[in-house]
């Protein structure tokens, strides 16, 4: 009986050698995406700073065309509501050019009145301008720099499909025979690099049209802001007499 028993649990263990030896352990992979970066070699770099930059530049730009933070809804007719009856103190121009974009551009036009009360329409209007121009340049912040990683992505993706194809060519030998460790490598730096140019590309003009249009509508406001507020202005403005 023990003879038995002895033989069975030889088995057993003979068995589980056999099943460890048809099934070794695998080994630990890489994580997918570096093992992607490791394949499209030295060229993806370049790329990936782009899509960080690109990333920020898209959240930053977000953030700061909010449309409580440019113009407001409702701010134009609360700053002709307050100047209904006289120009307000210069306290509260303060606070109204800290609120918002379009709260500067009307807090300008607010202190050329106040500093020349025999401001002509026409100096009121240049005075607008200038702090619309410069209200323009604050919207389109980076707008530039989305535009180039837009248009740039996809000659840097060129340019790793151009070293990938130098290392397919550089796998043949002089005998004739291809090296397929490298040939591979080579296709694989070509088309990763191609797809992430286009992936990174496509996606910042995007956003890069959708700021421009938001940055044009911010504009418009602005514009229409500032002429409403030439005429409501000028009924402060002392009309010089002229002498006899």
């Amino acid at each position: 009986m023990s003879t038995r028993r002895g033989l069975e649990a030889s088995d057993i263990i003979r068995a589980c050698r056999t099943a460890n030896a048809a099934n070794p352990p695998q080994t630990r992979r890489k994580p997918l995406l570096l093992s992607i970066i490791q394949a499209a070699g030295w060229p993806i770099w370049p790329l990936i700073l782009c899509s960080v930059l690109a990333l920020a530049l898209v959240i930053e730009r977000f953030y700061k065309l909010r449309t409580s933070a440019v113009a407001p809804p409702r701010l134009l007719d609360e700053v002709m509501g307050i100047s209904r009856n006289s120009l307000p103190s210069a306290d509260t121009v303060g606070k109204l050019e800290a609120s918002s974009v379009l709260g500067s551009v009307l807090a300008s036009g607010l202190r050329s009145v106040i500093a020349e009360p025999r401001i002509s329409e026409a100096a009121l209007r240049q005075s607008f301008e200038n702090a619309g121009r410069l209200a323009v340049h604050r919207t389109e912040r980076y707008l530039g720099a989305i535009g180039t990683i837009a248009a740039a992505a996809p000659l840097m993706g060129l340019f790793g499909t151009v070293i990938g194809m130098i290392e397919i060519f550089g796998s043949q030998a002089p005998s004739g025979q291809a090296n397929p460790q490298q040939l591979a490598h080579g296709i694989s730096i070509a088309l990763y690099n191609t797809a992430f140019g286009l992936i990174i590309a496509i996606p910042a003009l995007m956003f890069y049209r959708y700021f421009r249009s938001r940055v044009d509508e911010f504009q418009l406001t602005m514009e229409l802001a500032a002429e409403r507020m030439v005429p409501h202005l000028m009924r402060f403005s002392v009309k010089s007499t002229s002498q006899p």
